[in-house]
């Protein structure tokens, strides 16, 4: 019997423990190319201002600015914050992960809800953190069961809100009162990649203003169809923003991806078009699926981009993934996040949106 011994370098045991990233597929088993529906990304692309600043040359041999000072002044002039209390990173998910290393390690807790974002757990594993799931009520994050997990360990609360991938959403007065129920040492993290689809019910921002452990994260690959430039940011008190800019890249946000996201948040019309046909089409959807009712399927109600639909009936969530990958559509079945039964469909166009509910309720019939 031969015994291997490992010889090169090991990795910490917290960094061994994390399930990397699996990011929705574009592509059919097979290899065909597959139309997108499985990563939240805009169907309506990018806006016109945004792709017009994208195409303008630029001395690429030159390091962009590194505090991306144009971008934060114009995210604060749109949303009334000061530049100094913004911070900018390569995409959100840069933010999070810092987030947690500023305030946590190897000894302590990061509290999320049941069903979150996956790189909650991510971030909580890459800095040795412990990562905490609280129950949640109906695949929605529960104020009660996330106070009731808290613990002397606890150093950073995640919560998206509206939430990947169940669309989930909590209000203001819910979200103050988990806020009030914190220690003032721990990090409050109201995740908002979704937010320019909601009305305006921002208690997020309203708490990131006026206390010192809430910090509100942001993107500009939802909405603003940026996803390929990786641009996010955050806001929050000065002491937050400063242990953020004290370990992030220095040069984390690209000359391109500045300059298009100046031009994105300036594109008022574009966001507006992009919020409107969305919740035409996430109603439409929506309602097409409760009519499937009787043959299990369930969709969960939706504040994002995105509808998750359950599966409990003769149809499951995989076969439906894949009877829709059959007819071009690539969608994100959610095993990886304890949800089997789940599959998570962006919103399209609105002709692919009545095709795919087509095919799921033929896919239910056949099934019985």
């Amino acid at each position: 019997m031969t015994t291997t011994t490992r010889t090169g370098p090991v990795a910490k045991p917290w960094i061994q423990a994390i399930h990397a990233y699996v990011p929705g597929k574009s592509k059919a088993a097979d290899g065909r190319e597959l139309i997108k529906l499985s990563a939240n990304e805009n169907p309506l692309g990018t806006g016109a201002a945004a792709r017009e600043a994208l195409a303008q040359p630029r001395r690429t041999e030159l390091y962009p600015d590194p505090g991306a000072t144009a971008l934060r002044e114009a995210i604060g002039a749109c949303h009334g914050i000061d530049a100094d209390r913004i911070v900018c990173g390569t995409g959100s998910d840069e933010l999070l992960n810092l987030v947690a290393q500023g305030y946590a390690g190897p000894g302590d807790e990061v509290l999320f809800a049941r069903y979150s974002f996956a790189v909650y757990d991510i971030a909580a594993r890459r800095c040795g953190a412990t990562p905490v799931e609280a129950e949640d009520c109906d695949y929605a994050a529960d104020v009660d069961a996330l106070i009731a997990s808290l613990t002397d360990r606890t150093r950073v609360v995640f919560l998206a809100n509206p939430n990947n991938p169940t669309g989930s959403y909590m209000p203001r007065a819910e979200l103050e009162r988990l806020h009030a129920a914190l220690p003032r040492d721990v990090v409050l993290v109201d995740d908002q990649a979704y937010a320019e689809y909601l009305d305006d019910d921002d208690g997020g921002m309203a708490l990131a203003a006026v206390h010192d452990n809430v910090l509100v994260t942001r993107t500009f690959s939802k909405i603003h169809g940026l996803a390929g430039e990786r641009i996010g940011w955050a806001t929050g008190a000065p002491g937050l923003i400063d242990t953020l800019n004290r370990i992030r890249g220095p040069f984390n946000v690209t000359a391109t991806g500045q300059a298009a996201a100046i031009a994105a948040i300036g594109d008022r019309d574009f966001v507006q078009n992009s919020r409107e046909h969305n919740a035409r089409e996430l109603a439409r959807f929506a309602a097409r699926i409760e009519a499937l009712g009787n043959y299990g399927l369930r969709p969960l109600t939706s504040k994002a981009n995105f509808l998750l639909i359950l599966f409990d009936g003769a149809l499951t969530a995989e076969a439906a993934q894949e009877g829709l990958a059959k007819i071009g559509y690539a969608t994100r079945w959610l095993p990886g996040q304890g949800l089997p039964q789940g599959l998570r469909i962006t919103i399209g166009e609105q002709e692919q949106m009545e095709e795919i509910a087509d095919e799921l309720a033929r896919l239910a019939q056949s099934a019985g």
